[in-house]
């Protein structure tokens, strides 16, 4: 039997825009939310798992949703924050061979097969983003949500980078090889700001600081 290509990018192309539509369904309700990267790594004790689920407690008590991935790690303990403290815990579960599972501290739980999908939804939902320390997939998601407030495609969009110690490297590379370099402007640096404890954080994304 011959392999229709055609075939098999427009049943790919359904697949995507059911994904897009169940997203939107599921997500219509969530209002005034606030996205956590992390990493899926980072186990209970640690203190930037504390930090995180810190922020996630003190975000729903001032009314905000809670984003995260839905996965282990720094999304489950900002999820844990969230939802023990009553409030919107969502998680968009990226279906992976290894390390990811949605965790027990979801009360909107979305699946998602295309990384690229859950992304859109991801920028769509959240009127901020709050990045704890992480790996790839932290980083992947950080420099794109960057490049749309760069590009001006997502306006009046906060980003805050947690713990200063974890994110000091590549500050300075940013600083200096990259800026030096002319592949960045100096203001682009101010895109985001850096912050290590929870309340500063919290107000921050409140309006407090400009």
């Amino acid at each position: 039997m011959r392999y229709d290509v055609k075939l098999a990018e427009s049943f790919r192309l359904s697949k995507i825009t059911a994904e897009f539509l169940n997203a939107i369904e599921a997500m219509s309700d969530v209002k005034r939310a606030v996205g956590v990267f992390g990493s899926a790594r980072t186990k209970p004790g640690d203190k930037y798992y504390d930090t995180a689920e810190t922020i996630g407690r003190l975000l729903a008590e001032n009314g905000f949703a809670v984003i995260t991935g839905g996965g282990p790690g720094l999304m489950e303990a900002a999820n844990k924050g969230a939802f023990e403290a009553g409030g919107v815990s969502v998680g968009l579960n990226i279906n992976l061979p290894f390390e990811q599972h949605i965790n027990a501290f979801v009360n909107v739980s979305v699946d998602f097969q295309y990384f690229f999908v859950r992304k859109v939804m991801f920028v769509k939902q959240a009127d901020a983003m709050i990045v704890m320390p992480g790996g790839m997939g932290t980083f992947d998601e950080l420099f794109e949500i960057l490049t749309l407030v760069q590009t001006r495609k997502k306006k009046n969009f906060k980003i805050v980078l947690v713990g200063s110690d974890f994110w000091s490297g590549m500050l300075q590379w940013l600083r200096t090889t990259v800026t030096d370099d002319g592949m960045i402007s100096p203001e682009d640096i101010d895109l985001f700001q850096v912050m290590d404890e929870p309340e500063e954080i919290i107000e921050y994304i409140k309006g407090g600081r400009p």
